[in-house]
């Protein structure tokens, strides 16, 4: 009898499984089909990033996507290069800014006039979201280190959405720094 009820006792406290809860569905968001936002405004603002993207794809034009999203996100929701262009000059994996433009397959369209492909006509500001590394090092005291690292911060947070922003540059301080602000535009 002893033996019957130890085989038993064991027997019931082994480990048992225990099924897997059932876990809950995935939300979508309801959009509205003709506006593409959502019935709260303030929550596509801060969840949001609008996008124009241009140039050789199937749906050219504008494309609302998470705010975390990448260039990569807004050629999908294009529906990808047209065959045979070349996505080299585009940095996939860099995130998307809120109102930027995205070029595919043709080159970014001139948002300044420049002077044998260099510095800014007189007078006028470079922009600090088109400009080049080139075109940032002509620039009175910024040279071609301060340059690149103004185009990598660029390339890691996405568009400059104020001149101010310029402070966050390594290196960018003082004298340098009002003057470089003083010659560029977002």
């Amino acid at each position: 009898m002893a033996a019957v009820l130890a085989a038993t006792g064991s027997w019931l406290a082994r480990p048992s499984v225990e099924p897997v809860p059932a876990l809950p569905a995935a939300v979508v968001s309801q959009r509205s089909q003709s506006t593409g936002h959502s019935a709260d405004p303030t929550k596509d603002a801060e969840a949001d990033v609008v996008v124009n993207v241009v140039g050789a794809v199937p749906k050219p034009g504008l494309a609302t996507l998470p705010a975390n999203a990448r260039v990569a996100d807004a050629l999908r929701a294009a529906g990808g290069a047209n065959p045979g262009v070349d996505l080299s000059a585009l940095n996939l994996a860099r995130r998307l800014a809120d109102g930027e433009q995205i070029a595919v397959g043709v080159p970014a369209a001139e948002q300044q006039p420049v002077l044998g492909g260099g510095s800014p006509a007189p007078g006028a500001k470079l922009d600090l979201n088109a400009a080049t590394r080139e075109q940032l090092d002509a620039l009175p005291g910024v040279g071609l280190v301060t340059a690149q690292r103004i185009v990598d911060w660029r390339e890691q947070h996405g568009r400059f959405r104020s001149v101010n922003q310029l402070r966050e540059v390594e290196g960018l301080r003082g004298n340098r720094l009002s003057q470089l602000i003083a010659r560029v535009r977002v």
